[in-house]
């Protein structure tokens, strides 16, 4: 969140005052920090009585922070600060849960004090929004106390500013903000009267469907064919089109702007879901083993979750959409696909076929990228790693362009056989001498840990200690040096790993999101139908989908045979125009960045899997759709 600065900030972690129940409050000044101040990621995070309280000295937490030392409970884990204001619920500290409603500002029910004031993404809280408390209500202001705002000493006061409170003729009161460019959304409170509570109002279920429309496909040449994104996507594809079905190319898909909103809702909630399972998974050994790491990694993977558990970069979510809302299927955070397409090759193809309709959902990926890449501390060139496939040509090539337009130097690698050498000192070089520091990747984690897994466990112990110098670096070499920083983070392996659906289903049996998901075959998955997946797949590749009668429906070969397999309950994608569609979202640093739709013939999507063009419209324009 970005904040004012007054004339004297104070520096990172100073006391600013003490707010009523004699609650610290401490600076945020990140700009007075040095690095041997706070050596690790894991420093940042605060816990009071072992219960995570939020990022130091962040505005969530010190509003989670007084709820739990004043009132005994605690708001779960927000994507956002903004995101509070959609709780239904508080969390006593043994465990159960108290109701909380939101209230519009401007809502008749008055703020009392202990409510929790929720300002939107906008103006000097952009992005994520701002939280604070409110301590005292007076006749015509009230009085707040926050973090993050100002980085100055509230000297004799408990409290940080005062507010503007007005009430209109119609009974309605209305918080004022003292910054001219923001918006306050409403207060929320613990209660159990929800008269005149915002109501949420329950989407009409038409609006989650999905619907075709078709153009006339261009004859002509309409990709760019000397920009390198899309010469390795025309290449791929074997021309310019969308689709490897030439009955299938001119058509396109389109959502409701609802659906879109409640995919980025799903998109961003289901994030911070995933880091917390994967905490769980870290602080429990019995679980990580679950997931047939090799025991000489695992102290590697528990610091990289330590110190680069916010630097996930990329992630895609695949679900199916279907009238009902959304179902997830499982979480791509290592190597995740389809962002050329999506944020850039569907896009050239509706301009190029004239579909004004609606608006692209990907439209934002390329700029979000690229102010991600421009936040990363890290300096110097970033190495880029390609296996030689086509696909991961063009990813390699849409990677390069983010990160050279947020001013970084990049050098693409395409396999490891092109002059990767150790130098004297220890350190990889690449074939022009050039000391590989930062590296993103196209290949998985798991191709290096294979090559990890051929060594030999004295050989694993000293490699993981820097000792070992083949001839040639490897993949592994590469990716798990000690001195090289790597995306995606070494911890992102966890998520990706289909172990991670049932940890997440154990944490979360009633999230409307989640598919039950199980370690072994139950009796109730046998009932209901069920998919088995292996723990570390890709591409569709060794799937099974058994309906509830126990019949196969449809079965995929592959590469990851010998993996253990884990059982979720079976959710059939939507057919279309003949075609099985599944909704994919994006995540750039953690937080929704689009959307597109991947289609097949089979109900299993794989690698070969066409990637369609989508639009959203406008509810009123999508109704209209579905009614012609």
């Amino acid at each position: 969140m970005s904040h004012k600065k007054p004339s004297n900030p104070r520096p990172f972690g100073e006391l600013l005052g003490y707010a009523p129940g004699q609650v610290p409050v401490y600076s945020s000044n990140y700009d007075s920090l040095k690095p041997e101040d706070m050596p690790s990621r894991e420093e940042f995070r605060h816990y009071q009585d072992g219960i995570y309280m939020g990022y130091k000295w962040q505005c969530v937490e010190m509003a989670r922070r007084w709820l739990y030392i004043n009132r005994g409970y605690v708001f779960e884990d927000i994507p956002m600060a903004y995101d509070i204001f959609e709780i239904k619920s508080f969390l006593t500290i043994d465990g159960s849960k108290l109701p909380a409603y939101s209230f519009r500002n401007g809502s008749r029910r008055k703020p009392e004090l202990g409510a929790l004031l929720i300002w939107s993404p906008t103006g000097e809280f952009e992005r994520t929004g701002h939280v604070a408390v409110i301590t005292e209500v007076l006749e015509n202001s009230v009085r707040v106390v926050e973090q993050n705002v100002e980085h100055r000493s509230w000297g004799d006061l408990d409290w940080a500013r005062t507010l503007p409170l007005r009430e209109n003729s119609r009974g309605g009161f209305t918080i004022e903000c003292t910054y001219s460019d923001t918006h306050i959304l409403g207060w929320v409170m613990q209660t159990a009267d929800k008269t005149h509570a915002s109501r949420h109002k329950r989407a009409s279920k038409e609006l989650f469907k999905l619907i075709s429309s078709r153009v006339n496909p261009l004859q002509s040449e309409w990709l760019d064919a000397t920009d390198a994104v899309n010469q390795a996507y025309i290449k791929s594809m074997g021309g310019h089109k969308t689709s490897s079905d030439e009955c299938n190319e001119g058509i396109y898909f389109c959502i409701s702007k609802t659906a879109e909103e409640e995919i980025e809702r799903a998109t961003n909630e289901l994030h911070v879901m995933f880091l917390k399972a994967t905490d769980h998974v870290i602080r429990n050994r019995e679980l990580l083993q679950k997931f047939n790491f090799p025991d000489a990694l695992i102290p590697r993977i528990e610091k990289s979750w330590r110190n680069r558990r916010n630097e996930s970069l990329l992630g895609r979510f695949d679900f199916a959409m279907t009238e009902g809302g959304l179902k997830l299927y499982e979480y791509n955070v290592d190597s995740a696909g389809c962002y050329p397409e999506a944020g850039q090759i569907l896009g050239r193809w509706a301009a190029a076929h004239g579909v004004t309709q609606g608006r692209d959902p990907g439209q934002n990926i390329l700029l979000d990228l690229t102010e991600a890449w421009g936040r990363i501390d890290s300096g110097g060139t970033v190495h880029i790693l390609q296996d030689t496939e086509t696909e991961e040509t063009y990813m390699a090539e849409f990677m390069r362009v983010s990160i050279e337009a947020s001013g970084r130097e990049t050098r693409i690698i395409e396999g490891l056989n092109k002059g990767m050498r150790w130098d004297d000192a220890g350190a990889i070089q690449d074939a022009q001498g050039l000391v590989v520091k930062t590296v993103w990747k196209t290949w998985a984690w798991e191709t290096a840990i294979d090559q990890m897994r051929e060594r030999e466990e004295e050989e694993q112990r000293l490699m993981m200690q820097g000792v070992v110098r083949a001839t040639k670096p490897e993949l592994v070499d590469v990716l798990l040096n000690s001195d090289v920083m790597v995306y995606e983070p070494l911890w992102s392996l966890i998520p990706s790993n289909k172990a991670i659906l049932p940890v997440l289903w154990s944490l979360y049996p009633s999230n409307p999101y989640l598919l039950e998901s199980q370690f072994e075959l139950t009796a109730r998955l046998k009932k209901r139908g069920y998919v088995k997946k292996p723990i570390v797949g890709r591409c569709g590749h060794n799937i099974e989908m058994v309906s509830d009668e126990r019949r196969t429906i449809q079965k995929t070969t592959g590469q990851f045979s010998k993996q253990d397999d884990i059982y979720q309950a079976l959710f059939k994608l939507p057919k279309i125009d003949n075609l099985y569609t599944q909704i994919c979202s994006f995540t750039v640093n953690g937080h929704y960045s689009g959307t597109c739709v991947r289609c097949d013939t089979s109900p299993i999507i794989q690698s070969v899997s066409d990637i369609l063009p989508l639009r959203v419209l406008s509810d009123e324009a999508f109704a209209g759709s579905i009614s012609n």
